[in-house]
């Protein structure tokens, strides 16, 4: 008995030696439409460790890189609103958690909107929808001196266009990692 025990130890032991590497995993998941990563600001690097439970070494993604929710830099709204949709959950809590265990990493939220409505109305809403994903990444763990925000507003499009397909990718917030 006292030998099994010492046997289980040893090798949950040489388990929890690994690297503990503290970026988010990786998960499976796109979005249909989704406009491409513009921002360029990327390491190139990825790592391997351990899994948040001492599982198995898994891959790990940089922001922009990969295929899971830390690739994904663009969240796009509805029209004429500023609340995150659904569908982009994982994706911020997968950010956020890469950035509370980041401490270095810093990124600004560029906050976008489609050509309807005033220009100054437009800054407006992309402020709007900059400071609601902003205050999500600090609810999963970001500092505030890790976030920036900046609204374009109309000015910087995703696509040009006036027809539903340019306004659903100019409405938006782009995550740029610097």
């Amino acid at each position: 008995m006292t030998r099994t025990f010492a046997v289980i130890a040893i090798l949950v032991l040489a388990g929890c030696g690994g690297d503990n590497a503290t970026l988010p995993d990786s998960e499976t998941g796109s979005q249909a439409g989704a406009a491409s990563n513009t921002s360029g600001s990327s390491t190139g690097a990825t790592t391997t460790g351990t899994g948040a439970m001492g599982g198995p070494n898994v891959v790990r993604e940089m922001p922009g890189e990969g295929t899971g929710p830390l690739s994904r830099l663009v969240i796009y709204f509805d029209y004429d609103r500023s609340e995150i949709r659904s569908d982009f959950n994982s994706m911020l809590a997968a950010h956020g958690e890469y950035l509370a265990t980041n401490n270095g990493a810093q990124v600004r939220l560029e906050g976008h909107a489609d050509e309807r409505g005033s220009r100054e109305y437009n800054i407006g809403l992309g402020e709007q929808r900059a400071q609601a994903v902003r205050r999500i990444l600090l609810l999963q763990g970001a500092t505030a001196s890790q976030l920036g925000t900046v609204s374009y507003g109309e000015e910087r499009p995703a696509m040009s266009g006036s027809n539903d397909e340019a306004y659903s990718l100019n409405r938006r917030v782009e995550l740029v990692y610097q």
